[in-house]
């Protein structure tokens, strides 16, 4: 399996454009969101969970009473979420303590012991769902990108995977932070990110006058053309194109594209980058990886993640 940074690509060329890729997306660390992300979501999910009166059933507990939980997998996955558990019981009570087991990146099997918590038994009863929630979520979201990874890495290890924008409205640092967990890399994290030319904008551009545009309004930012035939791909790499997206294409018209795109840069390897999109199922990944694409992103990853099950088991001192 990769680890948190996903498979290196040789090459000069192709690292400093992936740089460019990559960069725009701040991190806190290599499977952390940043910090300011993860505060605002969670306060925003204790607000919808607690409204204006808080957790009337946790009342009933004395005021006194302290608890140890355990926070156990109960299915094989890919931790990720730590800083928003982590968040959720601190906002609920700072006198809770946790006890982290498993780093996010880490394989969880059934009966895992990811976490312990410590305190008040109102106040972890009140954090509990919140807490889980995002861990069920964004470990789901880390399992994905994982499978996904294995699946390219046996085919081609130089083929990195890439999440989209197709993440949930909110959370879209979260979820590019698990992504990371699971050994995948982030996409444009927004549209300020880099340039991507698709297919609506070419119904009013041509593809060297929008690539031209780029290049003399946002120098310096990474300019992809998204291109559903081989002769746009040559004309994406002649105008100055970072990268190619080959969109719905089959594994053998990939193949096509990328010599294409070799053979036009042959003097200066590497400089284009070759991405495949569309319909990308873990069945047909690696056949996109073994046609030669550079980098293959699957907007499943986030939009369609199972979660993976964990639950809060009380510890019987």
């Amino acid at each position: 399996m990769t680890g948190p940074a996903g498979p290196g690509r040789p090459g000069v060329g192709a690292d400093a454009a992936m740089d460019d890729l990559l960069a725009a997306w701040p991190s806190s660390g290599p499977a952390d969101p940043p910090r300011a992300a993860a505060r605002d979501a969670v306060a925003r999910a204790l607000a919808e969970d607690m409204g204006q009166l808080g957790d009337l059933t946790a009342m009933l507990v004395p005021e006194t009473e302290t608890i140890r939980v355990r926070v156990v997998a109960r299915a094989d996955g890919v931790l990720a979420g730590r800083l928003c558990a982590l968040e959720a019981f601190a906002q609920v009570d700072p006198a809770l303590v946790v006890d982290w087991r498993v780093p996010d990146g880490g394989w969880l099997a059934p009966g895992s012991v990811v976490a312990e918590v410590s305190g008040p038994m109102r106040s972890v009863l009140t954090a509990e769902r919140t807490a889980l929630n995002f861990l069920c979520h964004l470990s789901g979201v880390a399992t994905l990108a994982r499978r996904f990874v294995d699946a390219v890495t046996v085919a081609n290890p130089a083929t990195r995977v890439l999440d989209t924008r197709k993440t949930t409205p909110g959370l879209r640092a979260l979820e590019k932070a698990a992504v990371r967990a699971g050994g995948g890399w982030n996409h444009r994290a927004g549209l300020s990110d880099a340039v991507l030319v698709k297919d609506n904008h070419l119904g009013r551009l041509g593809i060297a006058e929008a690539v031209a545009l780029a290049r003399r309004w946002w120098p310096g930012r990474m300019v992809e053309v998204e291109c559903d035939r081989p002769e746009q791909v040559s004309e994406a790499v002649d105008a100055g194109a970072s990268a190619v997206l080959l969109d719905n294409m089959t594994p053998s018209q990939v193949s096509e594209c990328v010599a294409l795109v070799r053979a036009r840069t042959a003097e200066a390897p590497g400089t284009v980058l070759v991405e495949v999109s569309g319909g990308v199922t873990l069945e047909r990944a690696p056949a996109y990886a073994a046609a030669g694409a550079d980098l293959i992103s699957v907007g499943a990853i986030t939009h369609s993640a199972p979660i993976v099950d964990l639950g809060l088991d009380i510890v019987e001192d």
